[in-house]
């Protein structure tokens, strides 16, 4: 009553003197009336209340918490009654900002009322979610790094829970009919094999590794319980499979539950610019262990499609990883909506987007980058020429036209080391090693070519022998068109032979080589070579124009000479 008497100055005043005499301890908080905490949290719901009020009852609120248990339940009832209820956000932004670290306020609450609330959420208040949410998540630290202790017995129940639920649900699953502890013990041991631990004889051992420690049992348990059947259906199917396309459940938990807690950064403290919350954490008050049960089914679903097998395993821990980082920031409204973006990030589809960014990466727009391609793409060219041009001096066999005996036979034609000549003749049927010069008995001088022909054009594809070739021969196909209207047909090996063999001899006429091979080449080594000469610029804006050059000195009298 005497409270409700004061003007507002005289109120904060009372509330602060309030506040420092029971911070002495004199005095303790249990003492407080009902009476009391509902006058305070009645401040905390006025629409219009006085700032200087609601920060010193808020105070006093929060330190009834910290110093009371048996407040607790009063004091979040009541401001679930009055507080929350109203549509005041700076108010609410202001109770957050007060309880976020005491971990006060159901999530659901601040879901209907913040989240979901009627007016946009600004940035303080995004930032106050941020913080709510890592501390939220920092509540798991003291699991996550506590080891597992082999000889406790209440945490190995744990693990024979696992295994009872996994195998014999329906049954007591303690007793072995007909058989004793050796049995019994080899029967759990094939059981710990087929539930995908490391050790299969003391599976504890499995988490005494810190992070996650405890944390990744608890997890397991959860997933086992309140998803029973998904935990069922993933241990069976895998059990069912080759041993080789195998995926371990429980090491698969365990590394996904380390990866979690990295990317969620558990333990780790808020930042202060930061104000990244994700609406579906809110949604659920196990929200970690919810998050667990969808990504240990993407993690078994992404092992299927790419077929995985035991030496995959951190390729398949990448990929999941990937799948995760990626759905995250469309900061999904809900975990379904969560489960529903991953079902559409696929193997198939992180591949796709791998190969797109990889590509817009190497496509760079900008003008400088342009230039400094343009640049050197006349040195690349250079160099696939050198080889094609050494690939010809090297020389390659081709299989003689025409010939109707059983036994193929060849003739070898290769480039003189000048350039000046191609030498070429048959091959003996016990020929080895290097073809000489000397051997090849044939020579065409290189100024004598006057074209090269393809395909159809070839004079050996016109002749009516080679209308039954298929269209492969057909691709393989070249000639030399040399003085006096002479030709020298050829079909190539292969592709490759082909593209070396018209790109070389396009070279020597002074011709553009435009084969797929050296398209391909062009693009990879011209890509190399920017990525190395831009290594040193990495995460570096780089302008779109020039800085402008600076005006000449008046003078020049700063210039030493050495004597």
């Amino acid at each position: 009553v005497i409270l409700n008497l004061l003007c507002p100055e005289m109120l904060a005043f009372t509330l602060t003197a309030f506040l420092e005499l029971m911070d002495h301890g004199i005095v303790s908080w249990d003492m407080v009336s009902i009476t009391f905490i509902k006058q305070i949290a009645g401040y905390v719901s006025q629409p219009l209340v006085d700032v200087s009020i609601l920060q010193r009852s808020l105070a006093i609120l929060e330190s009834m918490v910290l110093n009371s248990q048996t407040l607790y339940q009063k004091i979040v009832l009541d401001l679930h009654k009055h507080g929350y209820g109203q549509p005041d956000l700076c108010l609410q932004q202001a109770a957050l900002s007060s309880f976020s670290y005491c971990s006060l306020l159901p999530p659901s609450l601040i879901l209907q009322h913040v989240i979901r609330g009627n007016r946009p959420i600004k940035t303080e208040m995004a930032h106050q979610l941020y913080v709510l949410q890592v501390l939220t998540f920092n509540l798991l630290e003291e699991r996550m790094m506590t080891k597992m202790d082999p000889n406790d017995q209440a945490q190995r129940d744990i693990i024979f829970e696992l295994r009872r639920i996994a195998f014999d649900a329906e049954s007591d699953g303690n007793t072995v009919p007909g058989g004793g502890t050796e049995k019994r013990k080899a029967m759990y041991t094939k059981d710990y094999k087929m539930l995908g631990f490391t050790n299969h004889i003391n599976p504890a051992m499995d988490f005494t590794q810190t992070p996650p420690g405890m944390l990744a049992l608890d997890n397991m348990l959860y997933l086992a319980k309140f998803h029973q059947d998904t935990y069922i259906r993933i241990v069976l199917e895998n059990s069912s499979r080759e041993d080789k396309h195998e995926c371990p459940f429980g090491r698969s938990a365990i590394e996904l539950t380390k990866m979690l807690c990295e990317i969620l950064q558990v333990g780790e403290l808020p930042n202060e610019g930061r104000n990244d919350y994700h609406p579906m954490f809110f949604t659920h008050d196990r929200a970690f262990e919810e998050l667990f049960a969808i990504c240990i089914q993407l993690l078994n679903k992404t092992w299927k499609e790419m077929r995985a097998t035991a030496e995959d395993f951190n390729k398949v821990m990448q990929v999941v990883r990937e799948q995760i980082t990626r759905a995250l920031p469309s900061k999904p409204n809900s975990l379904d909506q969560f489960k529903s973006k991953l079902r559409s990030l696929s193997y198939s589809e992180i591949l796709r987007l791998r190969q797109s960014e990889r590509m817009s990466q190497d496509d760079f727009q900008s003008p400088p980058i342009v230039e400094l391609r343009e640049k050197i793409q006349p040195e690349i060219l250079e160099l696939i020429k050198q080889q094609r041009l050494n690939r010809l001096c090297e020389g390659s066999s081709f299989r003689k036209i025409g010939n109707r005996r059983r036994q193929e036979r060849f003739w070898y034609c290769r480039l003189a080391l000048n350039h000046k000549v191609l030498h070429y003749g048959d091959l003996e049927d016990n020929a080895q090693g290097e073809v000489t010069f000397e051997s090849l008995q044939e020579k065409i001088p290189v100024a004598d070519i006057k074209a090269i022909v393809t395909g159809k054009d070839c004079p050996h594809m016109k002749e009516k022998s080679a209308l039954k070739q298929n269209k492969e021969v057909l691709e393989l196909a070249f000639s030399i068109l040399y003085d006096p209207d002479e030709t020298l047909n050829f079909i190539a090996p292969n592709k490759y032979e082909y593209c070396i063999w018209i790109d070389g001899l396009s070279a020597l006429l002074g011709k553009d080589m435009s084969s797929e091979l050296t398209k391909s080449d062009l693009d990879t080594l011209l890509s190399m070579e920017m990525k190395l000469r831009l290594l040193d610029l990495e995460n570096i804006q780089i302008p779109e124009a020039p800085p402008p050059i600076p005006k000449e000195p008046s003078s020049y009298d700063f210039v030493y000479h050495y004597g």
